[in-house]
């Protein structure tokens, strides 16, 4: 692989203005495409196998006015008993007259028929019932439903419109820039060369902007979640800067040896490009194994996120060398501009941080795995307290319309009214149907952990019937998954017609406890690829072992500083986090399969050096230093660079994205920081020798990826050997 690598950077270079006229022709196609045919993102987080799912596909099916998307408009009178008077009435008559005419609305409930108003008389709930899905109301009738309301607001009423219509696409704005421009600077300061740093950014933008613009442009023919094209966005730009740093870093060492642009190129691919490749196509093949869990929204993020990383692999190693053809020696600090191999003293300093660092963790492995291992455990204990849940409005930030909804909805009518469950009963006939209902409505009722059950509203036909059921609880709280268990089991056993609950909190509760289940099975399939990518790459059955396992670490430590500042609150204004709860459903699975890509990137630019070193005749402590000496200032370049990135988008709103932005971030900096330079090294320098043992037999069976260039030296040996440049 080295060996065509070094040809195809070579070739890059000598036709680099081909190469970047078609990148560009690319991504000027790909964004016309996207213009055109972008589609719509979805709120839906359903899956197909769910009770909650099959409730939704028979209401479509048989209820399809119950169907549609639901608001929920909360009102507040200026003082208690004031509802109760002809003014208050009047008001709330004029504000379901109002909702009523919204546009894409079917009908709005009076709260006064519905009984939807509080005791103390001073707070009402407007049911209003959209023609079309959350995913199918548009812009402008979501303005609309926001800015209902104004007359009655006028006298003294606050009105607070809430509910799924209120979804949708999270923004990227000018937060996720500040990330860019922390990036942009670790790179100045890496390189200490404003043309290297830009074109490398560079480099990143084109490649994350055509992949974008590729993503959206298949928008309209697949279901793109409204999470799936940030997350996207996030690892496409933290992996093709990391990229392109890479080889822009190993091109530059080759021009201060002396080598010409085109010969560094083609070695800077050659080396540094096989370790991008493999460290790309790991991250590509964690995010598609998403799809074993067998969940339609998140394959979908996986493979979408699993694109943009493929096409940040494909600029580094072809557009990438063609920029360093135009920039030539320009990517050096002006002092190494044009001086002779003679002049500048390339002799191996080992008197730097990396160098110091090494030194210092090999004398004290014993004590620093200890540290390692005790302080990683430490940051592990909140993990054990984990929930799971889909985000619902009390956890979005404090000001937005979701929120002032369902505060004034829990400080008049109690939490529960914030998660109505919906149970759906349907019978082969009108009569089964009606007989079904009385005892479907007592054994609810009796349930521990419901409020209150409201009267059935029957389909046309009488076939279906809907009862509204008000827990006693929030949507998250762990009371109300109980309830909902109690409730499917209590119900499940009625004859003569199909029982089924749903609902937005039911739907949460559905999703997470299926990716709970998936969690296990999918870490397995990780660490055991890990397991095996390595033996292939470092021919060792040691390394992957403890690379497998500092990837645990990493995970575990991750999942419990994550709980502890999003689901515990601990520290949480330092994230911008108005409300703690429970942990997105699918961001533990996610930040496997993206923090296993990335792991697995470091472990592989620091040990290849090592085992390159070892090779060649150095001992295994000689070779442990000499590898983080050489990879330690780029291996911090890189986790800081992306560690910006994804900060960047910890100061989105949009609680999802925020906390995956902060796992990422905080998972790179454990990785990067805590385990790959400061556990492995040590380990390393333990296991001694030991470390790069293989069976005879294995050694037979596994083929030579050759990672470390092996190949691609003995290539440009016989090359000298024969005079062909």
């Amino acid at each position: 692989m080295a060996t065509l690598l070094y040809r195809l950077g070579r070739g890059a270079l000598r036709r680099r203005r081909l190469v970047v006229t078609l990148w560009l022709v690319a991504l000027i196609g790909l964004g016309g495409a996207a213009a055109l045919f972008r589609g719509p993102t979805s709120s839906d987080f359903t899956m197909r196998g769910t009770e909650s799912q099959e409730a939704l596909d028979l209401l479509a099916k048989e209820f399809p006015a119950a169907s549609g998307a639901t608001g929920t408009i909360a009102v507040k009178a200026p003082a208690d008993g004031q509802l109760g008077t002809p003014q208050g009435q009047a008001v709330i008559r004029e504000l379901v007259q109002e909702a009523s005419s919204l546009p894409g609305a079917v009908g709005a409930v009076d709260p006064f028929q519905a009984g939807a108003v509080s005791p103390t008389a001073r707070y009402a709930l407007i049911q209003v019932q959209f023609s079309g899905g959350a995913d199918e109301i548009t812009d402008e009738q979501r303005e609309a439903y926001e800015d209902i309301g104004a007359r009655a607001e006028s006298q003294g009423y606050q009105v607070a419109p809430g509910g799924e219509v209120l979804n949708a696409e999270p923004e990227v704005g000018s937060t996720e820039a500040i990330g860019v421009l922390v990036a942009l600077i670790v790179l100045v300061v890496t390189f200490g060369s404003l043309v290297a740093a830009g074109m490398t950014m560079l480099n990143a933008l084109i490649g994350v902007g055509a992949g974008m613009a590729g993503l959206f442009a298949l928008s309209a023919v697949i279901d793109l979640t409204s999470t799936a094209p940030i997350l996207a966005l996030m690892l496409g730009l933290a992996v093709g800067i990391d990229y392109s740093l890479f080889i822009t870093s190993r091109y530059r060492q080759n021009l201060l040896s002396g080598l010409t642009p085109e010969e560094a190129v083609g070695r800077a691919v050659g080396t540094a490009g096989s370790a991008v490749v493999f460290a790309g196509a790991t991250v590509v093949i964690a995010l598609a194994g998403l799809a074993v869990v067998n969940i339609p929204f998140l394959t979908v993020m996986g493979l979408a996120a699993a694109g943009t990383v493929t096409v940040a692999v494909l600029v580094a190693i072809t557009l990438q060398p063609a920029l360093l053809g135009f920039a030539g020696q320009r990517v050096l600090p002006r002092k190494l501009r044009g001086t002779a191999p003679a002049d500048v003293d390339v002799a191996e300093d080992r008197s730097g941080f990396g160098f110091r660092w090494a030194r210092w963790v090999t004398r004290l492995r014993i004590p620093v795995i200890l540290a390692g291992l005790l302080g990683l455990g430490l940051l592990a204990v909140p993990a054990t307290d984990m929930r799971l849940a889909l985000p619902d409005a009390g956890t979005a930030p404090v000001g937005s319309p979701a929120r002032t909804s369902n505060d004034l909805i829990t400080e008049g009518f109690g939490p529960g009214f914030t998660g109505r469950l919906v149970v759906v009963v349907s019978g082969d006939s009108a009569e089964q149907t009606t007989a079904a209902l009385p005892r479907v409505s007592q054994e609810i009722q009796g349930t521990e952990g419901v409020l209150a059950v409201a009267p059935p509203q029957l389909s046309p036909d009488g076939r279906t019937a809907l009862l509204a059921v008000i827990p006693e609880t929030g949507p998250t709280d762990q009371a109300t998954e109980t309830m909902v268990h109690d409730i499917r089991g209590a119900v499940g056993g009625i004859d003569g017609a199909d029982v089924l609950l749903t609902g937005v909190t039911a739907i949460g509760i559905d999703v997470s406890e299926k990716l709970a289940d998936a969690l296990p099975i999918y870490l397995l399939l990780v660490v055991g690829l890990s397991v095996l990518l390595l033996m292939l790459v470092f021919r060792s059955i040691l390394v992957p072992v403890k690379a497998a396992l500092g990837f645990l670490l990493t995970v575990a430590a991750t999942f419990g500083i994550t709980v502890a500042i999003f689901q515990q609150g601990t520290l949480a204004d330092l994230v911008g986090l108005d409300t703690p709860g429970p942990l997105v459903s699918f961001l533990p699975i996610l930040l496997i399969g993206i923090l296993f890509g990335l792991a697995m990137d470091y472990e592989v630019f620091l040990v290849s050096r090592m085992r390159e070193d070892f090779v060649h005749g150095d001992t295994a402590a000689q070779a442990t230093i000499n590898g983080m000496g050489h990879g330690a200032r780029v291996v911090t370049a890189a986790a800081l660079i992306m560690m910006s990135v994804f900060g960047g988008f910890v100061f989105l709103d949009d609680p999802i994205i925020k906390s995956m932005g902060f796992a990422l971030a905080i998972g790179v900096a454990i990785d990067a920081f805590v385990v790959r330079m400061t556990i492995v090294p040590a380990v390393m320098s333990l296991l001694g020798d030991k470390a790069w043992w293989l069976p005879r037999w294995l050694q037979r069976t596994l083929p030579n990826v050759d990672i470390e260039g092996e190949g691609l030296r003995a290539h440009l040996d016989e090359k000298a050997a024969a005079g062909v440049r």
